[in-house]
């Protein structure tokens, strides 16, 4: 299996897409943010003195999502029919569970916008909640499942 983002010279590049066909393609992604117990109780009784933290980790997911081309450098900009971010309070294990969908029809896959949206909603958790426990850990950020494309479909 070859690079595909070095041309022949060995400079990093922008793989053209524009022979390849149009395909229906969607997207989701993982990731989690272990935090304190009083992190937990004070996001369930909104008592985070910065705000609503998972409404506003939600918008952050989904402009991350709608940003991807401008922080990693090889992404094409991708128009996306749909997007979202959810949440899943593990109160018992003390973590919060992120997920990003995505959708799209295009030359290329939409991976890399919901693998960033789900880092930038764990991030904007971090944010909000760094003044209550700087000791919260980010972590298992992965693909879950894409469907489409030249690739075919994988599921994690």
């Amino acid at each position: 299996m070859e690079f595909s983002h070095f041309n022949k010279d060995g400079n990093a590049y922008m793989v053209d897409v524009s022979e390849k066909n149009k395909t229906k393609r969607e997207a989701r992604a993982f990731g989690k943010i272990k935090v304190s117990k009083e992190v937990i109780s004070q996001l369930i009784n909104h008592q985070v003195k910065k705000g609503e933290v998972l409404g506003v980790a939600r918008v952050a997911g989904i402009m991350g999502m709608k940003k991807t081309s401008e922080i990693i450098p090889m992404c094409h900009p991708i128009f996306m029919s749909g997007c979202e971010i959810n949440f899943e309070i593990k109160e018992d294990l003390g973590e919060i569970h992120i997920y990003a969908t995505a959708k799209t029809i295009g030359e290329t896959g939409i991976e890399m916008e919901v693998l960033t949206g789900v880092s930038t909603a764990a991030l904007t958790i971090y944010d909000m909640c760094k003044s209550i426990d700087k000791r919260m850990v980010i972590s298992d950020i992965h693909l879950l499942e894409k469907t489409g494309g030249k690739s075919g479909d994988f599921k994690f």
